[in-house]
């Protein structure tokens, strides 16, 4: 993943990020939501807003897809 450094998001961006960070993390089971998987999905999301994504549902799956999550003990 490259460095999402010098991206520049508006607060209408950051709103919708901070929503779709919110979808993602209730989708995954009770026991998994966990800061360290939270922080997961945050930087896939922002790694693909930084490419100009802003299709919610598109964000949701970059977060998403291919997740390794790990359940709180």
């Amino acid at each position: 993943m490259s460095s999402n450094q010098g991206a520049v998001f508006y607060p209408e961006d950051l709103s919708l990020l901070g929503q779709v960070l919110d979808r993602a993390v209730q989708s995954l089971p009770p026991k998994a939501r966990t800061p360290h998987n939270r922080a997961v999905l945050a930087r896939r999301i922002v790694a693909c807003a930084v490419t100009g994504e802003r299709d919610p549902v598109e964000l949701e799956l970059a977060a998403l897809i291919d997740v390794k999550i790990t359940a709180a003990a």
